[in-house]
């Protein structure tokens, strides 16, 4: 790695370390950190722990691969920033977060430290470059280019194996394929403590779905049940679980929430979870998500 430090030092392959100046300070550091955080370098030539952090700053910055970019500053050159950010040792690491310093240290730290601080720092951050990947991959599974999606969210993952979201789109997709076997693999590749985040808790909510859908019989034997029995609640749970697979979710609905408008209790409130496992699976902010809510809620309190 260069030790080269402020106008000498090259740019790094991906683009995720530059030198800055008074002038383009408000560019190259408050908003870029908009993004994704932004962490400023102030440093001296004459600074020798200055170089002895520069080899172990780069790689841990590019090792991250776009969720944190390091900016470098020459406190000679540029004595303005760094006096209003009362700057007074060198080196001083100063991270930047939607426009705001949010964390620092000072000296050269150990590569462990570097590692742990960039860690805090990022976490549960997706690069901006990978954000635009994953809405190309959504806007591909909405098309119904399936393998374009499932190739866009294999190259996240192996950019990066703990991208949530892209773990969790390739989970659906397989899902939608009638892979769930594959779905389930790619689930388990998730940590044990990120396992509550949002996006992977919908993709394994339409797992168990798509597994609840494969053991009720055909739609048309359900229907003809729940017609010539109404209060067959079982009949027209399973007709609903069959109906969601299939997509038509709004008749799903309708038949979970006549359950429960006709015996909230039933099952052990089956009805009404499994309406929840629908909104979860479908999202927060999914039309039928925000219309089941709102009639599930006239029902239970009226």
């Amino acid at each position: 790695m260069s030790m080269l430090q402020g106008g000498d030092m090259p740019a790094s392959a991906g683009g995720y370390i530059k030198d800055t100046d008074t002038r383009s300070f408000m560019k190259d550091v408050i908003e870029e950190s908009k993004r994704q955080p932004v962490l400023v370098d102030f440093w001296a030539p004459w600074c020798g722990p200055c170089k002895q952090l520069t080899p172990t700053l780069e790689k841990a910055v590019n090792a991250a691969k776009g969720k944190v970019k390091l900016v470098k500053m020459d406190i000679d050159k540029n004595p303005e920033i760094p006096g209003q950010l009362g700057i007074q040792s060198i080196p001083a690491i100063i991270a930047f977060v939607n426009g705001q310093p949010a964390d620092g240290f000072m000296g050269a730290l150990p590569e462990a430290q570097v590692n742990a601080f960039i860690e805090r720092v990022t976490k549960g951050k997706v690069a901006p470059e990978a954000q635009d990947l994953l809405k190309v991959a959504e806007e591909a599974l909405a098309q119904g280019a399936t393998e374009e999606a499932i190739e866009i969210y294999n190259h996240l993952i192996s950019e990066d194996p703990a991208n949530l979201p892209a773990l969790a789109g390739l989970a659906r997709v397989q899902v939608e394929l009638g892979k769930l076997d594959e779905a389930k693999a790619t689930l388990a590749k998730v940590p044990e403590a990120k396992q509550g985040d949002a996006a992977v808790s919908a993709a394994r909510a339409a797992l168990e779905l798509a597994v609840q859908a494969g053991s009720v019989g055909p739609t048309a034997e359900l229907e003809q049940k729940v017609a010539a029995n109404p209060l067959d609640h079982q009949a027209r749970y399973d007709l609903a679980v069959a109906l969601n697979a299939k997509g038509e979710r709004k008749q799903a609905l309708d038949h979970l929430l006549e359950i429960v408008r006709r015996d909230r209790k039933w099952n052990e409130d089956a009805a009404r979870r499994q309406l929840v496992q629908l909104f979860d699976a479908w999202g927060p902010t999914d039309e039928m998500t925000l219309d089941g809510r709102r009639r599930l809620s006239s029902i239970l309190f009226s």
